[in-house]
């Protein structure tokens, strides 16, 4: 699998402990940056990991900031997207099973690195079996009817009076 992994200046050391972990598995990595602990704002790399997503050069991702609310926030704004904070190897698993969400999130600040290990593992070792597939489709729906409705809007408001 191709997993995606990026963070701000708050998960970097995180980050990078996970990346060598992920090194020693069969998963193809790519990293997605920061590449120090000099500031960067996660949106910026929550939307180019979302993105990565979205025109699937990769599976799925890992994004850590301070606390993993933040990149997941950011994350679920880009469409089609569906990031979940994990911090705990039951809600990895869920997060892929029942949601399946293409994005778990971490929190450097709430979770120490090999609790991290354990939650990245659990969320990469399963597949959706589409479980909870009515309910992570009616999600998809109602986003395909805002996204619509909103396109109808904005080419209305385009047109010349």
């Amino acid at each position: 699998m191709k997993i995606g992994i990026g963070s701000d200046h708050n998960g970097f050391d995180l980050k990078e402990a996970i990346n060598r972990y992920l090194s020693g598995t069969e998963h193809e990595i790519v990293d997605y940056g920061c590449y120090s602990c000099n500031a960067v704002d996660y949106p910026d790399v929550a939307y180019e990991v979302s993105e990565a997503i979205s025109k699937e050069e990769i599976d799925r991702a890992i994004l850590i900031c301070g606390t993993g609310i933040g990149v997941c926030i950011a994350a679920n704004k880009y469409p089609g997207i569906r990031a979940a904070l994990a911090h705990d190897v039951y809600s990895a698993e869920r997060a892929q099973l029942s949601n399946n969400a293409q994005v778990i999130t971490l929190g450097a600040q709430i979770i120490g690195e090999e609790v991290a290990i354990k939650v990245v593992e659990a969320y990469l070792n399963v597949s959706w079996a589409e479980g909870s597939k009515r309910k992570v489709d009616k999600i998809t729906e109602n986003e395909n009817k805002f996204l619509a409705k909103q396109n109808q809007e904005v080419a209305a408001d385009s047109h010349c009076s």
